[in-house]
């Protein structure tokens, strides 16, 4: 099949890429013309294990190039992609659909040919029908039909889950699209990964109603961590204890500072807007929102309590600012939350992040960057573990220990055990959803 991906961002990329290796031959459009020369120069611009090795394969294979011309790329395509990014809109939480729109506008004058024109964009219910019109309005004579097709990549693990995915959604109403789109995941559906077939409508909502569903778990977690520290119980006890049940599943049941990314929390905001839309409020996504800005903020509170309630003069080390581990992705990161706090508060602020500072250093003024764990805790009063990378596993505690003024460790990922870090000399832990100690 010969596919145009519109849009080179996380989606598009890696979408493009596997799609190539899938043996599909792949034209990744994009606007930006220094994105694109970078690509071509066989240069990745995000941070997603093994894209890099992929992307070189398929380049040199013939399968993958990258261009800024649409024009070219859609009037030779089976089938063309809209990969564009859907931020959330200022001031109400929908989900903005401009960019979408354009690349339709775009496409429309393009078309040769049957076409079916694919939203990966993850968007609102109605937005396909709406791009249906606007092709339809532009170009009266062209043959196409469109498509809903949701992602659903986590950050960092991205190819495995293109690659062998619980499920492919796809959204369609004619038997010539259906078969277009069997036809580009034929090489999943003859590995028995299923390919689900629904209505335009339903694809979109599957795509939000699972992330919601994923951002309910988190934070679900996150109250019943809350609660175990004022109880005695260990969320972490508790949390394999709900896993174990079949029905519940041990996925997103990890106390932590709270949910970020690209994905749960400009979804979920625009699920509750659709819900207000159509009167029908949805009131546990709405309370997770809150509830996850809650989260988030307390874990400053932590922090407070192991500097003695006064952060002015402390030197603070961060472990990790980027949302999760193995991406470079900052986007509503508790990080964003908790450093601006300290630096507010007068506190000194080393971060160490493995991918974390090419973005991070504009996002979070006033901080310093270190690219070594122990270097970033030298003369430092606190350490806060905020992202859970590998390499903050296998530390040496006590060398850690011997570099800080006072060792006291906020573990917000509970990557450590008590025993370790009390036998390493730190003389106060303030984990998630345990007890913790502190030696006067």
């Amino acid at each position: 099949m010969r596919i145009a991906m519109i849009g080179t961002g996380y989606v598009g990329l890696v979408s493009g890429v596997c799609f190539s290796d899938f043996g599909h031959d792949v034209i990744c459009v994009d606007k930006n013309p220094e994105k694109i020369t970078s690509l071509n120069n066989g240069e990745v611009p995000i941070y997603e294990p093994g894209l890099d090795e992929l992307m070189a394969k398929n380049t040199a294979a013939g399968r993958l190039s990258f261009t800024e011309d649409l024009a070219t790329a859609v009037k030779e395509a089976d089938a063309i992609f809209i990969a564009v990014g859907t931020p959330s809109r200022r001031g109400d939480g929908h989900a903005d659909l401009s960019y979408v729109y354009a690349a339709a506008e775009e496409i429309a004058g393009n078309l040769s040919g049957y076409t079916v024109v694919v939203t990966k964009s993850t968007v609102p219910l109605g937005t396909n029908r709406k791009v249906r019109q606007i092709i339809r309005k532009a170009n009266p004579d062209a043959e196409f039909d469109v498509a809903s097709n949701p992602e659903f990549l986590r950050e960092g693990a991205a190819i495995d889950d293109f690659m062998r995915p619980d499920r492919v959604v796809v959204g369609a109403e004619s038997d010539d699209a259906i078969e277009v789109m069997n036809e580009i995941y034929r090489p999943l559906a003859q590995r028995d990964f299923p390919v689900l077939v629904t209505g335009l409508e339903s694809a979109e909502m599957v795509k939000y109603a699972a992330n919601a569903f994923l951002a309910t778990k988190i934070t679900f977690i996150n109250e019943i961590a809350a609660l175990c520290e004022r109880t005695g119980a260990d969320v972490a006890e508790v949390s394999k204890g709900m896993g174990m049940d079949a029905r519940i599943g041990p996925k997103f049941l990890q106390a932590g500072p709270g949910y970020g990314g690209s994905c749960f929390p400009k979804d979920t905001s625009a699920l509750a807007r659709i819900g207000q839309d159509h009167a029908r409020p949805m009131q546990i996504v709405e309370t997770v929102i809150q509830v996850n800005e809650a989260v988030k903020r307390s874990m400053v509170d932590k922090l407070l309590d192991l500097c003695d309630e006064n952060f002015n003069g402390k030197k603070v080390a961060i472990f990790g600012a980027t949302f999760k581990p193995d991406t470079d992705d900052m986007r509503d990161a508790p990080s964003l939350t908790i450093v601006p706090a300290l630096v507010g508060a007068g506190a000194k602020v080393r971060i160490c992040d493995p991918q974390g500072q090419k973005e991070g250093e504009e996002l979070l003024p006033g901080a310093t960057w270190h690219e070594n764990p122990y270097q970033a805790v030298q003369g430092c009063d606190l350490l806060v573990v905020l992202t859970e990378w590998n390499e903050f596993r296998g530390l040496d505690l006590k060398k850690v220990v011997k570099k800080m003024n006072t060792p006291h460790l906020a573990d917000l990922r509970n990557i450590y055990d008590e025993k370790d870090v009390k036998r390493a000399g730190f003389t106060a832990l303030q984990p998630v959803g345990r007890q913790g100690f502190r030696k006067e």
